[in-house]
């Protein structure tokens, strides 16, 4: 079995600050990517962050310059730091990860159960 667990959602205010924590644990052989998606209520889910297995990122649009995607490897946990936040970042933020279980050589993805990150205004 393998889990993604997020922490550090919560509720800030406009201008402020949050870090989302996604740890990966079970029979992992190999994670190639970690990443966050977020969903707002009556619209579709969308890319915010990924990082690749050498390091490369790519981040959605509205994102770019706000938010900063890392990884700890070791620790098979992926972190998303959010600055500068607005309302419009009000969402649940879902971890993904495309990863390789121990004795299952094949590329499969897995989602947290996410997290909400509320903005005020």
């Amino acid at each position: 079995q393998v889990q993604l667990v997020e922490s550090g959602g919560g509720l800030v205010q406009a201008g402020g600050s949050l870090r989302l924590s996604c740890a990966a644990s079970g029979s992992i052989f190999s994670i190639n990517t970690m990443g966050w998606y977020r969903q707002a209520p009556g619209k579709l889910r969308e890319l915010v962050a990924v990082m690749n297995s050498d390091g490369s990122t790519n981040y959605g649009d509205s994102v770019k310059g706000r938010f900063t995607i890392s990884r700890d490897n070791a620790k098979k946990t992926a972190y998303l730091q959010m600055n500068s936040l607005e309302p419009e970042d009000t969402a649940v933020y879902y971890c993904n990860a495309g990863l390789v279980r121990v004795g299952l050589p094949i590329l499969s993805n897995y989602w947290g159960q996410g997290t909400q990150v509320t903005v005020s205004s």
